[in-house]
């Protein structure tokens, strides 16, 4: 299991706290990814979130770019540099495996 932390700057100040909270519902149609969590804190959008197979923040980092781009219309790519900020290596999460019986 892997944490990742995400962050995205230039996000001008009045759409950011609309963008995270549109990012974070965004995310729930993507169970994979768990304990998602997005906030605004008046600078930069910070992201976080757990899964199994990114072990190195890349693929969440490009999904959490994208949502950036759809819910902060009219603004434009150009905007956002999203980093890739920690990335913990974390225990398997045991209740996701599945018990078959032979």
């Amino acid at each position: 299991m892997f944490r990742i932390v995400l962050t995205c700057d230039g996000v001008p100040k009045n759409l950011g706290a609309q963008a995270a909270s549109d990012i974070a519902a965004e995310f729930t149609h993507r169970p994979w990814h768990m304990n998602v969590e997005c906030h605004w804190d008046g600078q930069r959008i910070t992201f976080r979130a757990d899964n199994e197979f990114d072990s190195s923040g890349e693929a969440l980092a490009d999904k959490f770019s994208d949502a950036v781009v759809a819910c902060t219309p009219n603004v434009g790519v150009s905007i956002a540099k999203v980093s890739v900020v920690k990335l913990d290596d974390m225990p398997p999460n045991k209740s996701l495996e599945r018990t078959r019986d032979r």
